[in-house]
């Protein structure tokens, strides 16, 4: 059996986080339709709740994102991928506060902007994740 290092438990961290946030969202965005169905006394406490599991999921994300920006020699990185990570943190700064804004508005318009915004958001910061994984 091959060993276990502290990069592969980094990575698991990492992975485990971004399942949270990114596959969380898209779970709960195909229940919204038939939780909406049974009412808002279903729709708001399972929101309620997966917001604090989503929360969880990003801030494992931005502790181990900064662990895994430790473990990197940025001095020694191209260019492209200096700025790949620009735009990966950026996309991650986004899709949080695409999350918080969507946690604060009213009017369904403006939850489904948002909702959609940090989902989208989430997915790219993926891509781009493995990207600079390589």
């Amino acid at each position: 059996m091959l060993s276990i290092t502290t990069s592969d438990i980094r990575l698991f961290l990492h992975v485990l986080g971004a399942t949270v946030w990114v596959g969380g969202q898209i779970i709960f965005s195909a229940l919204v339709p038939v939780l909406r169905r049974l009412g808002n006394d279903t729709l708001t406490p399972v929101a309620r709740q997966l917001t604090r599991i989503l929360w969880a999921g990003y801030a494992l994300l931005i502790v181990t994102g900064i662990w895994n920006l430790s473990a990197v020699d940025l001095g020694a990185q191209s260019q492209a991928y200096d700025t790949t990570l620009a735009v990966k943190l950026a996309v991650v700064a986004l899709s949080g506060v695409a999350a918080w804004i969507h946690m604060v508005v009213s009017g369904p318009r403006a939850r489904a902007f948002w909702g959609a915004t940090t989902g989208v958001t989430a997915l790219l910061a993926l891509l781009l994740g493995v990207v600079l994984a390589g």
